[in-house]
């Protein structure tokens, strides 16, 4: 048996004691004013088809197997904690859910992560619910944007950088001035019994990396410093049996200015023959880099080869509401990203559960018939990869003058373009890399007819929804542009295959040209002008609607 050393793992322990209890905040909703909203509970539940996610354990050792039960619970503490970071009354708002004992409401409380239906505009499905909330949680409800940049400007460069930064929400102090508290006193109660947790199952697994990862992010919980982390989860070895995701990530819950991360986690099992398969990504980064339609000065000039790790997921919790992740690229934060890329996580269970239950029903509701035949799960999934790859082509930060993050420009809207960007180079690289060899078995027309199916997948997640408005935008941009067709007779879309590669040539430079501008006016006219519901869109939604939104996840390891 290994030994460790396990001071830092006793204190924690010795101070988990005195943790307060959370009581309830003034003003708490109550049990008797929860009640189903006009549409029903069920109907809403029913967007969602059910679906088994596992992988074989077979092949995973005793001790492994309690790291991933002590890595679960883990997730249970993530939901928590990303309820409190959505709305400061969500976790007594489930309580309340749970007393009452209506398991629908709360099944579909726990499917949104609160209380507002993501895929209908965030339209609350609970009586007495406010409005979504701009601020969510990370900000003083009543905080205006206004009232935070005039702050921001008087603090100096480090608390600037902490105030549009990941990992510290802002409050009032007791003179009702704002004031920057760091998460890991924000959230103390649960980070310190997640932190115990983590170093418990770090002691539990055999790979080294996966071991250092899962001590230092647990550390990192209580510290509040989460660049070593950062670092370490990018080296996990390819050679480790699980992948684990878990910190303060993704900034789509901050509608006010996109810089708050949300705490998530994912437990996933390798899939080693189908990460083998896709290496071969890795060094096309630079090659696709090379040819995008921009400006020199536009390139990403310090382009890293993104690793690729292909998984099947265990378990996961936080900020992972439906629709579910099918692949993400992590992490987020500029300065890890610097020092040490990125890495791509493709979930090949949820993918292949989505083309089948959601995208294949989709394709013969709305694209025409003769070109149905080149809707296949290859071109999806290999789109699906090459979305991720894509984050890292073209600028992130502004070009000319002093060059700053290209998210503190775009703010709001920076997320939704960026969703688009990757999209649509992702689509450009396919065309590249296709002419290079690499897709043997997939045709562009495959590649082209099922990215246009996929287009009205995402759309029916909502405009409110980053990956919803920047697949609207692409596809109205491609439609104007005569790469998309509609037949308005038959009320069907299909491909322009003569036009096609052009008018995703001059997407790509669109975006990638607000982005490295940093002009934010720009992007609001863009997505004002094509981040909308056009009437054929409207119809075809319409015709969609017996077709499963998404799908819900049925974990194998609750069943265990």
């Amino acid at each position: 048996m290994v030994k460790i050393a396990l001071p830092a793992l006793l204190l924690l322990s010795s101070t988990l004691a005195f943790v307060p209890e959370v009581k309830a905040r003034p003003g708490s909703i109550t049990c008797d004013a929860i009640t189903n909203s006009t549409l029903t509970i069920h109907d809403r539940v029913a967007r969602f088809q059910p679906a088994n996610l596992g992988a074989d354990l077979s092949g995973f050792s005793k001790r492994e197997l309690l790291a991933i039960s002590k890595l679960q619970k883990v997730a249970h503490i993530m939901d928590k904690l990303y309820l409190r970071q959505a709305w400061s009354k969500n976790e007594e708002l489930r309580k309340c859910l749970v007393k009452k004992n209506d398991k629908d409401l709360l099944q579909l409380f726990d499917l949104f992560k609160g209380p507002w239906d993501r895929i209908a505009d965030n339209e609350p499905f609970i009586q007495g619910v406010p409005g979504h909330l701009t601020n969510a949680n990370f900000y003083p409800e009543d905080m205006t944007k206004e009232e935070f940049e005039t702050w921001v400007a008087t603090l100096s460069p480090a608390d600037q950088k902490k105030a549009k930064g990941f990992y510290h929400v802002v409050r009032r102090n007791n003179q009702k001035k704002l004031t920057l508290v760091p998460y890991s006193k924000e959230y103390r109660d649960l980070l310190i019994p997640a932190s115990i947790l983590m170093q418990e199952a770090a002691l539990l697994v055999k790979d080294a990396s996966l071991r250092k990862f899962l001590s230092l992010r647990g550390k990192s919980f209580i510290t509040n410093e989460y660049l070593e982390s950062e670092l370490a989860w990018l080296k996990i070895s390819p050679e480790s049996k699980l992948e684990v995701t878990v910190g303060p990530y993704e900034t789509y819950t901050d509608g006010l200015n996109s810089y708050k991360s949300a705490f998530e986690m994912f437990i996933h099992a390798r899939d080693f023959e189908s990460s083998s398969l896709l290496q071969k990504f890795e060094d096309s980064l630079a090659d696709v880099e090379a040819q995008l339609p921009i400006p020199e000065n536009y390139r990403n000039k310090n382009l890293k080869a993104t690793p690729i790790v292909v998984v099947n997921e265990l378990y996961n919790g936080g900020d992972v509401a439906v629709p579910m992740t099918a692949a993400y690229n992590l992490p987020n934060d500029e300065d890890a990203i610097a020092q040490g890329g990125s890495k791509l996580v493709i979930i090949k269970n949820v993918q292949e559960q989505k083309f089948a239950h959601t995208l294949k029903p989709i394709a013969e509701t709305v694209i025409a018939e003769d070109q149905l035949k080149n809707v296949n799960f290859d071109a999806f999934f290999n789109h699906v990869l090459l979305h991720e790859v894509s984050h890292s082509n073209g600028p992130h930060l502004t070009v000319g003058g002093s060059p700053v993050p290209i998210r503190s420009k775009l703010q709001e809207l920076h997320s939704t373009l960026e969703e688009a960007k990757a999209d649509i180079t992702g689509l450009f690289a396919a065309k590249y890399l296709s002419g290079k060899g690499l897709f043997p078995n997939i045709t562009m027309e495959s590649f082209y007819t099922t990215f246009l199916a996929s287009s009205f997948r995402s759309i029916r997640f909502g405009l409110n929804e980053a990956h919803g408005r920047g697949q609207a935008a692409q596809l109205n941009y491609l439609i104007e542009k005569g790469g998309f067709k509609y037949d308005a007779t038959a009320d069907k879309f299909s491909v322009d295959f003569t036009k096609i590669e052009e008018s995703v040539s001059s997407l790509v430079k669109e975006i990638m040209t607000i982005q490295g501008d940093g002009d934010k006016a720009k992007a609001t006219t863009f997505l004002n002008t094509y981040g909308v519901i056009k009437d054929h869109t409207a119809k075809a939604l319409e015709k969609l609607k017996s077709v499963p939104t998404d799908i819900q996840p049925i974990w194998g390891l609750d069943k265990k």
